[in-house]
């Protein structure tokens, strides 16, 4: 049985599909998942792949979301083997993608494959969301197909996000939310100008320097019981001609906000231009934002009952509930009142060079997951 998961998870790791290209990966999974009984729709957006199947028609609705875009590989020369050449090596499996997250990908077909077969008769419809647009600017992928499933009058009732969850072991971490996310980008206008003359111009670095420092210092936040504290991180600087004698003109910077449910984007947003208008009113700035995600949280209820009942039965773990790590497309499931999960393998090596996931734990993946099917809808 093991093999059914192990060869898919090859065959989608074969397919080189660094974001927003899909190689054919949703390919491969429309054709078992049409097999199945599935009805499959691609939805196309410019170089974006994405997919929505869907087998049933009932309620409740459950949804398998994921993505099948991949990081770029990095140095070829530093992988030990090719980065689309799915390589055995001892207990693991190696190939971009292996753990973020075609593993995953494959388990839930196979999962589901099993179901079906088991339970030709089940309550509900199962549905795939998948698409190439996750790794990248994720602007024409999940967030399209849930337009579209809105104009459908489709609703999602609960959705397993196959990111890779897991610390040390697969099942021991589940997410149940994240942290929202808030790119800001500010521009300080000063003057250039020669640096034997400071009072003919204005510095913008020396101006931002007070504002900056508070920012970084402020503590937003404690957290609370579901999510830690809000951070501040400043991610670029740049200014300068290159020179040494000449002082700059402007300033950009670029920053991001990881908050908890205990902000709001406006308040974020009001924070950030108080303190620069406190600091010096005489500053000339231009500041911009930009969204990539409100932070989300699935409470106790019928998808997270099911998920631990499903964990403890195959690998006889008690996962940690988190709502750490960086966004996911769970962020533009949530809003339309799924509850959401994310459940996955080990992300230890998610990105890096040599990724890899663990061969013996593709099956208790997949059944994990079975077992979510099956806690759900029968």
């Amino acid at each position: 049985m093991t093999e059914d998961v192990f060869d898919l998870a090859c065959d989608l790791i074969s397919c080189s599909s660094e974001t927003p290209n899909d190689g054919g990966c949703q390919q491969l999974i429309a054709q078992r998942l049409t097999a199945a009984g599935f009805k499959v729709n691609h939805l196309p957006f410019g170089r974006v792949r994405n997919m929505w199947a869907q087998v049933g028609d009932g309620n409740p609705l459950v949804v398998f979301a994921g993505h099948t875009d991949v990081v770029p590989p990095g140095p070829l020369s530093q992988w030990t083997s090719p980065p689309y050449r799915p390589t055995v090596t001892g207990q693991y499996l190696y190939g971009r993608g292996a753990a973020d997250m075609k593993s995953s990908l494959a388990a839930m077909v196979v999962a589901t494959e099993r179901f079906l077969l088991s339970h030709p008769d089940h309550a509900g419809s199962i549905g795939f969301l998948i698409t190439s647009d996750e790794e990248g600017e994720a602007k024409d992928g999940t967030v399209r197909v849930i337009d579209y499933l809105t104009q459908q009058g489709t609703t999602i009732d609960m959705c397993v996000v196959g990111e890779p969850s897991s610390a040390k072991k697969v099942g021991d971490v589940v997410r149940v939310g994240r942290r929202g996310s808030l790119n800001g980008r500010i521009r300080f206008v000063g003057e250039q100008g020669h640096v034997a003359y400071p009072d003919q111009t204005c510095n913008p670095i020396h101006t931002a320097i007070t504002a900056l420092s508070q920012l970084v210092t402020r503590v937003w936040d404690s957290g609370n019981a579901y999510f830690p504290p809000t951070t501040f991180q400043i991610s670029n600087m740049n200014a300068g001609t290159g020179a040494a004698n000449v002082i700059p003109g402007e300033l950009d910077i670029l920053f991001n906000f990881r908050f908890n449910t205990e902000q709001s984007i406006e308040g974020l947003q009001a924070t950030v231009e108080d303190h620069l208008l406190t600091n010096d009113p005489g500053i000339e700035t231009v500041l911009d934002w930009q969204l990539s995600g409100q932070p989300f949280l699935t409470r106790k209820g019928k998808l997270l009952n099911a998920v631990q009942t499903a964990i403890r039965s195959v690998v006889s773990l008690e996962p940690d509930l988190s709502t750490s790590g960086g966004t996911s497309d769970g962020r533009f499931i949530a809003p339309t009142g799924a509850e959401v999960i994310e459940l996955g393998p080990v992300n230890a090596s998610i990105h890096k060079i040599n990724e890899c996931v663990r061969i013996s734990e593709l099956e208790p993946l997949a059944k994990i997951y079975q077992g979510i099917l099956f806690q759900l809808l029968c």
